[in-house]
């Protein structure tokens, strides 16, 4: 006897509605908002998440400058950058990228926890992150994330 072919249900853009959330950085340890935003974006905190569709939401992130990290990486982590010429290697400490652009610091340890892909970089396109209190998304209406 042979049984009924099973029918698996797959989200379409009909199926899911994107929402708008703000994230206040005060006093938040970078990593572990960082995971949690990086989440959001790629969809996985939805029971109708697809592993192939870009079923996220849109994140706000306001206060970069003040977000925290713990231990030693103020000091202790360095970046590089490379511009493909000779003697074009540039060193910069994690302390020196925060004080001149918090923004890129944050932006940069969420782009690090999504997939390096034509789908990740469309989800990395929904983050939006400012240094300030005041960010131009008020007419989406964003709600707050809860961030523990």
């Amino acid at each position: 006897m042979k049984a009924a072919p099973q029918k698996s249900w797959v989200a379409s853009s009909k199926t899911f509605k994107r929402e708008w959330f703000v994230v206040d950085a005060t006093n938040r340890t970078l990593g572990r908002m960082a995971t949690k935003v990086a989440m959001v974006l790629m969809g996985k905190h939805k029971p109708t998440w697809t592993p192939f569709l870009d079923t996220g939401d849109f994140v706000v992130i306001v206060n970069a400058e003040k977000a925290k990290v713990t231990g030693r990486k103020r000091e202790g982590r360095i970046y590089n950058t490379f511009s493909g010429y000779p003697g074009g290697r540039k060193e910069f400490s994690f302390n020196d990228w925060f004080e001149r652009h918090p923004e890129d610091v944050v932006r940069h340890a969420i782009k690090d926890m999504i997939p390096n892909s034509p789908l990740g970089r469309r989800q990395r396109s929904k983050l939006f992150v400012y240094k300030g209190e005041k960010h131009p998304h008020e007419a989406q209406q964003p709600k707050p994330l809860e961030i523990k």
